[in-house]
């Protein structure tokens, strides 16, 4: 078990803390060298690819199911329904699941603009990288969506392009609601699962952190459907909103960039400031100096 262990001196005049897991530094802000590194290029390429699978079969499934369940579509099975908004989140929270799992000891396995800008804001990751990252992942979406666009093109118009809208009967403000508190429970999940001091202190438990990237990704999905198709994660919605091209779409395209970012920067204080008390330590280490 992880633990921190205050030890008084022997005069009663002062104190030391132990502990079994170490906080890497933070990332400098502009980290220039970075750019001389081939490490910092694959690993965008990393992202580039890993978002282009992750809304290749997404976007895939989402098309598939809207075909399965169309009662007025040639061949359509309208008994089976095709599989239905549970099979939609769980191709969402799946596919995290793996990517994450094959990218995060190359990337980081971020494949998300908001968890990209969640951690520049904890100091994980420079603003080189974050924004390496970013644009990346936005053209890994856009090739991921044109794929799915070229093998089904039919489909693909008919069935709305995977973009993500408001669905009639939200408002504007219940819209960007969930897509803010969607994307804390993300990020939040990926501070958690990706702490130091959890890895030291579960050490015993054999969870792999990409498992509850995946089912938080899932989980908000069954949540959150219904209201805006689910975006947390504003390169799934831009790279749909490009390939798609309609005027809905980029109409409330600005919802899926300022709640997930929101949502993202409310989960880095959270974790940092409240959980991980950074504010109060970095505070007491003052007054200590002073």
């Amino acid at each position: 078990m992880a633990k921190d262990i205050e030890v008084q001196g022997e005069h009663g005049g002062g104190e030391y803390s132990a502990k079994d897991y170490t906080d890497p530094p933070p990332a400098p802000l502009i980290d220039a060298e970075e750019l001389t590194k081939w490490s910092l290029y694959r690993a965008a390429i990393a992202e580039f690819i890993a978002t282009m699978l992750f809304l290749y079969v997404t976007v895939l499934t989402v098309i598939g199911y809207k075909h399965q369940s169309d009662p007025g579509a040639s061949g359509a099975d309208a008994a089976c329904g095709g599989v239905g908004i549970l099979g939609i989140a769980w191709a969402f929270g799946g596919m995290i699941f793996i990517l994450v799992y094959c990218t995060a000891g190359i990337s980081g396995g971020h494949i998300n603009p908001a968890v990209t800008f969640g951690l520049f804001l904890a100091r994980k990751v420079s603003l080189v990288r974050a924004l390496l990252y970013m644009v990346a992942q936005c053209l890994g979406a856009i090739c991921g969506v044109g794929l799915v666009k070229g093998f089904q093109k039919a489909y693909y118009v008919r069935y709305g392009g995977g973009a993500n809208e408001l669905s009639a009967g939200y408002s504007k403000g219940t819209g960007l609601a969930a897509e803010i508190i969607g994307t804390f429970v993300l990020v939040y999940t990926v501070f958690a699962a990706t702490d130091p001091k959890r890895s030291a202190r579960d050490s015993h438990v054999p969870v792999l952190a990409p498992l509850p990237i995946g089912f938080a990704v899932f989980m908000v999905h069954l949540a959150t459907i219904p209201i805006t198709g689910t975006g947390i994660n504003p390169a799934r919605s831009f790279g749909a909103a490009v390939i798609y091209n309609k005027d809905k779409a980029w109409d409330d395209q600005w919802m899926f960039w300022v709640g997930p970012f929101i949502g993202a920067a409310i989960a880095a204080a959270y974790h940092q400031y409240v959980l991980r008390a950074s504010g109060a330590k970095a505070m007491g280490s003052f007054r200590s100096n002073a």
